[in-house]
């Protein structure tokens, strides 16, 4: 087994599994290396050097990124119940709902213990399984060929994914346009090593007896003054007893380690969609500085979601979401995009990211977490939990907003 070429470089290579299933001799898979992350390898004994490996590789052959004219908007879903599942404002269940009328397959990330695999769905009551941040990298398996026989059988067709697995099924699916074909990408701030949650798992096995069953990154605790917390489901090695270990998200270290950038993967920090020109027709991600442009859409700091319409078939869903079950309206496009840093460049790779992946494979979860997780800093603690920087500045607006009226 060989890498996909001989000049091989693990920073040109974002894990999109396209080569894998365009590959007609099976001869090419995934394999993990010593960070966790999955890289093609060719079996040369198999591979008849037809080149379709390389010729769909989007390092190779770039992926067209749409040119239109593109719109942000901001928003919630109006269902109570789907918000409060929904990581943000539960933007992607309402595009689902509106798109998939009838004679559907939805595609997309679904959590099974610590491993997130891509599957489909036939029936939008299964659509739970989709919701919620995963924080790494999903196993694509067949779902770009999978979607290629529904699009050819004449389903619609959502795929949802990272903006490199949108450009991988597209060049999985050579330039072929479906207009039965919607596009949601998740605006995305590189993927984790998947180690460390393991390292986590080894703790809890260790401590409890018991394994992870579900990591909620961003569970929405109404009891929490800053409401998400990362929640952590778990069952006995030995019966059926399970329990939960919340941890709110400004003392958990996984988001310390993350946001320093120590283990995201090789290519993330040359990502190449980066950029505010994007491959899919609809672009998804928290409402960043909702309290700063858009305070009327805080939403009670329960979830509120950025929709980026890249294409004039994502336009038209979005417009006809807002008229349906969505309340939210249209922002000013550079605002928006001032507040989303993966739409601008990619992360900057920690200089001390080596040193972390060295350890991560020596050190136990709680020394590795004394020695690389920065605590909060006092500044941000007490605008989170004392002054309550959002809340404040939202109050104000509608004050000063409301005195207007008044006058």
């Amino acid at each position: 087994m060989k890498n996909i070429s001989e000049n091989f470089d693990k920073n040109n290579c974002c894990g999109c599994e396209a080569c894998v299933q365009v590959c007609p001799q099976k001869a090419v898979c995934m394999k993990e290396d010593g960070e966790g992350f999955r890289y093609p390898e060719v079996n040369f004994d198999l591979c008849v050097d037809c080149g379709l490996c390389r010729k769909i590789c989007q390092y190779i052959e770039s992926v067209e990124k749409n040119t239109e004219e593109q719109l942000a908007f901001g928003g919630h879903i109006n269902d109570s119940e789907i918000l409060n599942e929904s990581t943000s404002g539960g933007a992607f269940s309402a595009i689902a709902d509106c798109f998939c009328d009838e004679n559907y397959v939805i595609f997309g990330a679904e959590s099974k213990g610590l491993d997130v695999f891509h599957s489909y769905i036939m029936d939008k009551k299964d659509l739970a399984r989709f919701r919620r941040s995963k924080y790494s990298q999903s196993i694509i398996g067949t779902s770009y060929a999978d979607a290629e026989k529904f699009l050819k059988d004449g389903k619609k067709v959502l795929f949802s994914g990272t903006p490199c697995q949108i450009a991988g099924l597209k060049a999985f699916l050579r330039g072929r346009q479906y207009t039965n074909l919607l596009t949601v990408e998740v605006i995305c701030e590189g993927v984790p090593s998947p180690l460390f949650v393991r390292k986590l798992d080894e703790k809890i096995r260790k401590t409890k007896n018991a394994y992870i069953t579900d990591l909620d990154y961003r569970y929405k605790d109404s009891n929490k003054w800053d409401y998400e917390v990362m929640r952590i489901s778990y069952t006995s090695l030995h019966n059926s007893a399970s329990g939960t270990i919340k941890s709110d998200r400004w003392f958990n270290p996984f988001w310390s380690v993350w946001l320093n950038h120590l283990m995201s993967r090789p290519s993330c920090y040359g990502c190449l969609y980066t950029t505010h020109n994007r491959v899919a027709d609809i672009s998804l991600g928290d409402l960043w500085g909702v309290h700063l442009y858009c305070p009327d859409l805080y939403n009670s700091n329960r979830g509120a979601s950025l929709i980026i319409a890249n294409t004039k078939h994502g336009k038209m869903i979005v417009e006809t979401i807002l008229e349906e079950n969505f309340t939210g309206r249209e922002l000013d496009f550079s605002q928006a995009l001032k507040y989303q840093g993966p739409m601008r460049k990619s992360i900057a790779e920690n200089p001390d990211r080596e040193r972390f992946m060295n350890d991560l494979h020596t050190m136990d979860y709680d020394s590795l977490c004394k020695k690389w997780a920065k605590p909060s800093s006092l500044k941000l603690l007490i605008s989170k939990y004392v002054y309550g920087t959002n809340r404040q500045k939202v109050w104000w607006w509608k004050m000063k907003n409301r005195f207007k009226s008044q006058k």
